[in-house]
């Protein structure tokens, strides 16, 4: 994975600090400085999207996540292919940062 530090600037977003990992990629809280809210941005690593299988399955989570809408899921801001800081080219999904305990720490 990539391990995007704080501060890292990815397309109008900013990295505060991670939030988890998973096999498509890992999840940060970010700053979306356009509209002044903090979001949740998974990321998929460039060798990723280099990967027509993986980019594929990134872009139906996406289109599925976005045509959900129930008040016990996170909705869906946006899916959009960014350049990072340092020329890394990434896949972003934007989504509703909700504070609280994981679903792990749920089902435990």
């Amino acid at each position: 994975m990539m391990s995007l530090s704080a501060g890292t600037i990815i397309g109008g977003y900013e990295i505060i600090g991670p939030l988890g990992a998973g096999a498509m990629g890992e999840v940060h809280r970010a700053r979306d400085h356009r509209l002044q809210r903090d979001v949740a941005l998974k990321v998929l690593p460039e060798r990723y999207l280099m990967d027509p299988d993986r980019r594929a399955r990134f872009e139906r989570e996406a289109r599925l996540l976005g045509a959900l809408n129930h008040p016990n899921i996170a909705a869906i801001y946006g899916f959009e292919e960014a350049e990072a800081d340092g020329g890394r080219h990434i896949g972003t999904l934007v989504l509703e940062l909700v504070d609280g305990e994981t679903l792990a720490e749920r089902v435990a």
